[in-house]
């Protein structure tokens, strides 16, 4: 019975280890934003006072351009205007592509 409650234990941490060390290899150190398209607030988000923050994980390529963009939250009345301006932004060069999670806030006023 010890021995089986050992081995769950042992099992267990092994697989903390390995979920930590994953977790480290994903992150990334932001890259610069060379070159910056503003979101156009959408006319209706603002007729309706819609306010928030869009966030988008992008995958940027070696050359600083934007690969592909996944939406990780926000109204949906604002997500295509910050997908839209994300995907004319350049980022500085790096050696390989990186995931960059960008936040696009909204404010009427």
């Amino acid at each position: 019975m010890r021995q089986g409650a050992v081995i769950v234990l042992l099992v267990a941490g092994f697989f903390a280890i390995i979920t930590t060390q994953a977790r480290a290899q994903d992150a990334t150190e932001a890259r610069k934003v060379v070159l910056k398209t503003a979101a156009i607030y959408p006319t209706l988000a603002r007729s309706m006072n819609i306010r928030g923050v869009v966030k988008i994980e992008a995958q940027v390529l070696p050359n600083g351009t934007v690969k592909t963009m996944n939406v990780k939250g926000g109204h949906p009345l604002l997500t295509q205007s910050a997908v839209t301006a994300v995907g004319h932004w350049k980022f500085e060069p790096a050696p390989k592509e990186t995931k960059e999670l960008i936040e696009i806030k909204f404010d009427p006023e």
